[in-house]
């Protein structure tokens, strides 16, 4: 399924998601953007998927999942666990992995996709995450989608479309540049505080991505300089 095809976008609010919606309405037929509240310490990400559903005229939907994170512990995002300064390439960032997140979230995201009548579901997994989340990998988007095919069969054709799957953190922020994405609408920090910290993982990636692709920053970053430190 390609240029036309309905779709639905997982969207977070995040600089990877933002970039992934914007790229649908162009090529293809966005249908809306589904957002998740998975207990998450940076939940204002939300309003950010918001605003990036509203300029590009699309509806709006967040899927409260908060009941499930107290299950969900060890991580970070969710549990009273502190976030860690670095790289994502560091050991310690495995401390932000959520089990079984992406697979919980696009379950949801196929289903509401094959209510509405959706060809695909969007998301916005990339090589940079391969290192250290198993469900952003190339294994996991090929086996999902061919469970998904066997959930489906008979009664809806639903694909799941990750085209930055092989990509850099770089890549999405120069296409995010040529799509005009507007960066200051979106947040990383997985810290959830006034401003980006610029010290954890998501923070640290954000900058770099954006200074390889020259792509102006906008963020406001409470330490704008420690990315250099551990890139």
């Amino acid at each position: 399924m390609g240029t036309g095809a309905k779709t639905l976008v997982v969207c977070s609010g995040g600089m990877d998601s933002v970039t992934l919606a914007y790229l649908a309405a162009k090529e293809r037929r966005l249908t809306r953007l589904l957002s998740f509240d998975y207990g998450q310490r940076h939940k204002k990400e939300l309003a950010y998927a918001a605003m990036t559903a509203a300029d590009l005229g699309v509806p709006h939907d967040i899927v409260d999942i908060s009941g499930v994170a107290r299950f969900l512990t060890g991580s970070a995002l969710t549990d009273d666990v502190e976030v860690p300064d670095g790289h994502y390439a560091e050991e310690t960032m495995r401390i932000t992995v959520v089990p079984n997140r992406n697979a919980i979230m696009l379950a949801v995201a196929f289903g509401v996709a094959a209510g509405e009548g959706a060809e695909a579901v969007a998301a916005a997994m990339h090589a940079g995450d391969h290192f250290i989340y198993p469900d952003c990998r190339p294994e996991f988007v090929i086996a999902f989608r061919a469970m998904q095919n066997c959930a489906l069969e008979g009664m809806w054709e639903v694909d799941l479309f990750t085209p930055f799957i092989d990509w850099s953190k770089a890549d999405i922020a120069r296409l995010g540049g040529e799509l005009r994405v507007p960066f200051e609408k979106t947040w990383s920090c997985y810290k959830g505080g006034a401003r980006h910290c610029g010290r954890c993982g998501t923070c640290v990636e954000r900058r770099e991505a954006l200074h390889l692709a020259g792509v102006d920053d906008p963020t406001e970053y409470d330490d704008p300089d420690f990315w250099r430190s551990v890139t």
